[in-house]
């Protein structure tokens, strides 16, 4: 389990088109890719399960935990992603409720997030 912070440091500053914002990149992909966003409850789960293909978990609000093979949790906030590998064990628990982005696919490049690693 890798979790990844988006933060303005991170990204990259946008001026086309008269633009002025800041763009962080998350992932990218050459195969098809499944994305959608899920919104667990206060005290919501997404039961300890192995990651089907490799998937990310971009938390856009709320704060909750995650963990990995280890079965040690991380706390995660508005602004993190998560990232398992194809086949890793994994679990996502909120005691006040989140809402995160989930993308899945068999192929994501996550090379260009090591500058934002928060924590391994």
């Amino acid at each position: 389990m890798e979790i990844y912070q988006f933060t303005k440091e991170t990204g990259k500053k946008i001026t086309k088109f008269d633009s002025d914002f800041i763009m962080s990149r998350i992932t990218e992909t050459h195969k098809a890719a499944h994305i959608g966003c899920m919104h667990l409850d206060k005290n919501g789960v997404i039961g300890y399960h192995q990651a089907v293909v490799p998937q990310f978990l971009l938390i856009v609000n709320g704060e909750g935990y995650v963990s990995g093979e280890t079965a040690e949790f991380s706390k995660v906030q508005c602004g993190d992603a998560v990232f398992w590998e194809k086949g890793e064990w994994h679990e996502t628990k909120t005691a006040t409720g989140l809402t995160a982005i989930v993308i899945e696919s068999e192929e994501l490049t996550t090379s260009f997030l090591k500058s934002s690693e928060k924590n391994k």
